[in-house]
Parts: structure tokens; C-alpha cells; sequence
């Protein structure tokens, strides 16, 4: 067997895991949230949807909001998300999600640093009572480098295929990498806590990082024989945040 058919393998072996998790989920009535961040190509789209591929469409939800309305930048900064939180029985992913506040929009100018550091102190204590009602949480930061982005970002624009994933931010994303680095190490360290804890994804090889993706979420949520079944994450890809991590090579500058 090759190595695409290994991978091929695992990754089936690892929804058919989600399949199960997800049965399960329904009948207990677990409200699970996923928030998946990371660089602009990251590959946050790609995983999402082997996540969902085989997951049930009136359970599972992928939230992608737009640009906010004149109103709704008028709103408490958390209450267009809030709409979208998981009920009993479903499973959400927030493709980008309030940390659009603790990345982009700093780094971009899209809000002030007085809301910028409103943020990051009120953060913690959303996620807090998010947990608190029973939404079982978890935060994935997809980690590349820089020379990985600038191919995946060429890749965008000459493959006809991949035009919709065209943004007008993509010109800014190489070009302002040390400032997306900067506020991304703050927004790590300043809303990382043992309740909401970030769990950081090496996602240079998407092939590797997309199982290795389901296996935490499965870790995370499902019951024992199925994480027995669908093993650890590899430590190699995967960890935990610390703040060491920012100095000592794992987190990408």
C-alpha cells in the first residue's frame, strides 16, 4: 500500500470516528464548539470540511461570518457570534471567530487598541461562561511558515480553481507578517488559560495536519473507546500552548 493510501486509510478510519463521536453526541446532547484560527492559507477551509464530510448536516454547523453591518459595529463586540453557539446535540466550527480581534483587525487597523486590549481582558472571561454552560470548547491555531503561505497564496492566485479563496488581504498577509506574528503571540499568551486552552497545529503538511486535527477534536470530546480507536495526536504536530513556545522555535516567525 502507498503512502497516499495509507493516509487515505487513516483519514477514513478517523471520520468514521466522527461518524460514531457524533452518534453519540446527539443522544447525550452535547453542545460542542470548535474555533479554528490560524494565518491567512493555513488551511483552515480544507480541514473543516474533512472534518464535516461525513457528519450529520442538520447537527453540524461551519460559521464564516462577513465583514460586520454598520449595526452590528455598533453591538457588544461577542454578540454576532453568540446567535451561532451550539445547541444540545450540535456541533459548530467557527471558521475565524471573535480572534478576528486579536489578529486581523489590529493588525490591519480595523479597530482601536483601546478595543484591541478590551479584548483581550474580556475574552478569557466569555470563554469562561461559554464553558460554564456546559459548551465543550476547543481553540486550534493552524501554525505555518512563512515561505509555506507565500506558495500556498501564489497557489490561489494562478489556479483557477482556488480564485474564490482570493481576498484582498492576502497582498498584506506577507507583507505584515511580523505584525500578524506580534499579535498573535499577545493574543496566545494573553487568552490561553486552563479552561479555554489553545492547542497549537503544525499545519505546513496538510496531510499530516488534517488527522492529527481530528484526533484532538476526538480526544476532546468523544468517548473512551473511540479515542481508544482513534489514538493520541502526534506530539510532533500537535501541543499545547505555552509561552515558551513564542521563543523556542515551535511558533512560526
Amino acid at each position: 500500500m502507498s503512502k497516499t493510501d495509507d493516509r487515505e486509510a487513516e483519514l477514513r478510519e478517523l471520520q468514521i470516528g466522527l461518524v460514531n463521536y457524533q452518534t453519540w453526541a446527539m443522544e447525550a446532547g452535547q453542545k460542542a464548539l470548535i474555533v479554528m484560527e490560524g494565518r491567512d492559507a493555513a488551511g483552515k477551509d480544507g480541514s473543516i470540511r474533512r472534518i464535516t464530510d461525513h457528519m450529520a448536516a442538520r447537527n453540524t454547523r461551519m460559521v464564516a461570518l462577513p465583514k460586520p453591518s454598520d449595526r452590528e459595529r455598533s453591538e457588544w463586540y461577542f454578540q454576532r457570534y453568540v446567535e451561532h453557539l451550539p445547541a444540545a446535540g450540535e456541533f459548530v466550527i467557527f471558521n475565524r471567530s471573535w480572534y478576528n480581534r486579536g489578529g486581523v483587525e489590529p493588525v490591519m487597523g480595523f479597530c482601536t487598541p483601546e478595543q484591541h486590549e478590551e479584548f483581550l481582558r474580556d475574552a478569557p472571561n466569555f470563554e469562561r461562561m461559554l464553558v460554564e454552560s456546559g459548551i465543550k470548547l476547543i481553540k486550534l491555531w493552524l501554525d505555518i511558515d512563512k515561505d509555506v503561505q507565500e506558495k500556498r497564496l501564489h497557489d490561489r492566485r494562478t489556479d483557477p480553481l482556488k480564485a474564490l479563496k482570493v481576498s484582498p488581504l492576502d497582498a498584506e498577509a506577507q507583507k505584515k507578517w511580523e505584525a500578524y506574528s506580534s499579535a498573535r503571540d499577545e493574543m496566545l499568551k494573553r487568552t490561553h488559560t486552563d479552561f479555554a486552552p489553545w492547542t497549537i497545529i503544525r499545519a505546513d503538511k496538510k496531510k499530516q495536519a488534517r488527522p492529527a486535527i481530528i484526533r484532538v477534536i476526538l480526544n476532546e470530546l468523544a468517548p473512551k473507546k473511540i479515542v481508544d480507536k482513534a489514538g493520541k495526536p502526534d506530539p510532533e504536530i500537535v501541543f499545547t500552548f505555552e509561552a515558551e513556545a513564542i521563543k523556542d522555535g515551535r511558533l512560526s516567525h
